[in-house]
């Protein structure tokens, strides 16, 4: 593993395993177990999953990364989904590049995979900036949370 660093980030830097083939790097995502394009948002995603495992103790086995769900009829991807002890979706990440703002369009995005996921957090980051809410379906409304939480801070969900 290296200590590589493609964008500066608001997040710890961790080594990652990069090879270069053909002239071009590629990271080894180790929750799809592959090596795939290292582009910036690709970049942001493995920093922050290692950020999440790392520092916030999530545990790697219940994150997964491109999870494909179908959504209108239409397949998409979820960059990251952290999972129950049950297998049902408890939060789901998107990240973007560093260079693209965090705006409306990039939280209906998520919103839209919520549809389906039923997800209890959402968390949007470019790396630079991160928001993370919480779910209150009772109310109808999403709780904007000052930071993201650790793990345990999550509670116990069935």
């Amino acid at each position: 593993m290296q200590i590589y660093e493609m964008f500066p980030l608001n997040l710890p830097l961790y080594p990652i395993k990069i090879v270069e083939r053909d002239g071009k790097r590629s990271v080894l995502d180790e929750m799809r177990r592959k090596y795939v394009a290292l582009t910036p948002e690709e970049w942001v995603r493995q920093q922050f999953i290692h950020y999440l495992i790392n520092e916030k103790k999530y545990p790697k086995t219940l994150l997964a990364n491109e999870v494909s769900i179908v959504l209108n009829g239409m397949k998409r991807r979820c960059d990251t989904i952290l999972y129950t002890n049950q297998l049902k979706p408890r939060m789901i990440i998107e990240y973007k590049s560093p260079t693209v703002d965090i705006t409306q369009k990039v939280f209906s995005q998520i919103c839209n995979y919520n549809w389906v996921l039923k997800a209890d957090y959402l968390i949007v980051s470019n790396g630079l900036k991160h928001f993370c809410c919480s779910i209150d379906y009772a109310n109808k409304k999403y709780n904007f949370l000052p930071s993201i939480p650790d793990y345990l801070d999550l509670g116990v969900k069935l």
